[in-house]
């Protein structure tokens, strides 16, 4: 069996992180991030992007990469 823990007993400071606790900064834990405010003209510009990039990606035909590949281990 092994040894009861005593609660009582102080816990080792690690004298390197005491010595370099002073030049750590502490950070925000929540980041708050905001999109600056857009004209309708850019909205509408941001729009017909999304929807261009969504057709694009729905309509085009994948897999170019993969027959370069194939060819090569054809070979």
């Amino acid at each position: 069996m092994g040894k009861k823990k005593n609660k009582n007993k102080k816990k080792k400071v690690n004298p390197k992180k005491e010595r370099y606790a002073k030049f750590r900064k502490d950070k925000p834990e929540i980041m708050t991030f905001t999109t600056p405010d857009l004209t309708p003209e850019q909205q509408k510009q941001k729009q017909e992007d999304e929807r261009t990039i969504g057709m694009f990606l729905r309509y085009s035909k994948g897999g170019h990469a993969t027959k370069g590949i194939g060819a090569k281990a054809a070979k």
